[in-house]
């Protein structure tokens, strides 16, 4: 079990012919993921060699959904045409679209944000500016390295891609049912209180890590979404303890105005919860052990 993605995932690459499509496309492929397709308009009709296999290029996203039943994009386009690639996958009404590319504006996220919720949600987004999602022994969708960690019963979302490499290298010899990567961008697709919701719902799930930061308030309604639905244990970490004030840090959601979005007030209220929360990643690492030994 998993979610969102699973071995069953026909995946396309939006941009697999550029070069971090490229070098991605190889390295997803060799996690096991099942590629179907890329997607350039200038090079439709062509196939690419990824070390013996040979992937087909099509011309847009419903060209490939229809000749290969695709059902997921990683989207690794530049940021001055991210929005129109994801309105494109929007359009195909593809079930997935997981859009790996930092850098695009706050108002073009939140134009194809909004875009995705007038057309009925139909395709769920994953990001923007993220490390995608990965399933561990099954496939993996996005820029998370696949050997890190090994199929089991932690779920795992992030708005942090280096912070999620190291919680799941951290509890790699229990392992992970699925690990999300949403973005630290303002506007984002699928929220922790999404992933939260699926992981409850996942039999093969028994202890969810959740990881934050600071700035806005995501974290604080993730914690009042678990304290009212919720009934696994719940691990956190929020990343930025040592912020100062005003200070935008790595993530352009990540800036904290007065009291409101401070890792403090983030860490109290997911406590409220009943979150145990760890002030290092290797803290929570820790935290999750002892609940899921006792």
């Amino acid at each position: 079990m998993a979610i969102f993605l699973t071995k069953d995932s026909k995946v396309i690459v939006q941009g697999m012919t550029g070069a971090t499509g490229m070098k991605h496309t190889k390295l997803m492929l060799a996690d096991g993921t099942n590629i179907v397709g890329g997607v350039n308009p200038r090079k439709a009709g062509t196939t690419v060699d990824f070390d013996g296999t040979e992937v087909p290029v099509f011309g847009s996203v419903k060209e490939a959904m229809e000749k290969t039943g695709a059902d997921v994009s990683v989207l690794f386009v530049p940021p001055a045409f991210a929005k129109a690639a994801v309105v494109e996958a929007i359009d195909a009404e593809i079930p997935l679209a997981v859009v790996i590319t930092e850098g695009i504006a706050v108002h073009d996220s939140a134009a194809f944000w909004a875009y995705a919720k007038a057309k009925g949600n139909k395709t769920r987004i994953i990001g923007p500016n993220c490390p995608g999602l990965i399933t561990p022994g099954q496939s993996n969708a996005g820029i998370i390295p696949g050997d890190i960690t090994k199929p089991g019963r932690i779920g795992l979302v992030s708005k942090s891609g280096t912070l999620t490499y190291q919680m799941m290298y951290e509890l790699r010899d229990i392992g992970f049912s699925s690990a999300v990567g949403i973005g630290g961008d303002p506007v984002i697709g699928t929220t922790h209180i999404d992933a939260l919701a699926a992981f409850e719902a996942d039999p093969e799930t028994d202890l969810i890590v959740m990881i934050g930061e600071i700035g806005g308030d995501a974290e604080e309604r993730a914690a009042d979404y678990i304290k009212a639905n919720v009934t696994k244990p719940v691990v956190g970490y929020v990343a930025g303890f040592t912020a100062p004030e005003g200070k935008t840090m790595g993530h352009a959601g990540a800036i904290v105005s007065g009291s409101s979005g401070t890792a403090q007030a983030k860490k109290e209220a997911l406590e409220a919860a009943g979150v145990k929360v760890g002030k290092t990643p290797t803290e929570t690492a820790k935290l999750a052990r002892a609940i899921l030994g006792s």
